[in-house]
């Protein structure tokens, strides 16, 4: 009965479904990138936006599991990667092509399809076709690094996170453990300090995507409401405010 208790209360407080969790994940790429043109000085709107790439990771993983045409799915990916591609390039180095940074969409394709792979091998564990998925994996993970995908490896990884934690007990345990090693243990880069009691703490920016648990967690499972506009709107918002905040420094 308590067990039970616990549950329903748990349940009482997600309250967030898909669209509302891809609207504050969307709130939270906005912010980073309005820092990245117009506002470089706030640092706090860059540390927050930290929590947005986590958010869709879970999405893709939730999504892969919910879709009924895997295909559909990967490809509308691929072709928002491929529009997206131009303003991305404009936005982070004002050229029409740089081959060393790839937008998240490719990213976030790389993650689905690592974990079709990892389907797949749930579902037949021959020899044969572990030796297939492993090499499969192995060219996923060199495609994330050498593309220069944002966020690389370590994105791929997190999709494919999200996806092998989904169903146990103590999945909100595993979610944080995984959210750690990525994004504070095995991440390089700008790092927060600050003074605790007399000490230089050095956080890795990154580490405030760790927060992005607490909007995952909130998450009820449920799809909200449903229409093409609304979700191809959501795909065609990434390349288009790009496109508008590369405009605006541009023109400033």
């Amino acid at each position: 009965m308590q067990k039970a208790a616990l549950i329903d209360k748990a349940k009482k407080i997600q309250f967030l479904n898909s669209n509302t969790l891809r609207i504050v994940a969307v709130l939270l790429m906005v912010s980073d990138h309005i820092w990245a043109t117009a506002m470089s000085f706030g640092n706090w709107m860059t540390y927050i936006g930290r929590m947005a790439f986590p958010i869709f990771a879970f999405q893709i993983a939730e999504g892969f599991v919910h879709t009924k045409n895997f295909k559909k799915y990967a490809l509308r990916l691929l072709a928002f990667a491929v529009i997206s591609e131009i303003p991305f390039n404009l936005f982070y180095s004002s050229r029409w092509f740089n081959p060393y940074h790839q937008n998240v969409m490719f990213t976030l394709l790389l993650g689905l399809l690592a974990i079709k792979v990892i389907d797949n091998l749930k579902k037949d564990i021959s020899p044969k076709n572990i030796g297939k998925s492993l090499l499969w994996l192995a060219l996923i993970a060199v495609g994330g690094t050498l593309g220069f995908v944002d966020y690389g490896f370590l994105g791929v990884l997190t999709v494919v996170m999200f996806y092998l934690c989904r169903g146990y007990r103590f999945t909100p345990i595993l979610q944080l453990i995984g959210m750690i090693l990525i994004n504070i243990v095995f991440f390089e880069g700008q790092v927060f300090i600050f003074d605790v009691f007399g000490k230089t703490v050095e956080i890795p920016s990154q580490g405030f995507a760790v927060f992005s648990l607490i909007p995952i967690w909130l998450y009820n499972g449920k799809k909200g409401k449903s229409s093409k506009v609304l979700q191809y709107g959501f795909y065609a918002f990434y390349p288009v405010h790009m496109l508008i905040l590369y405009l605006i420094k541009y023109f400033a």
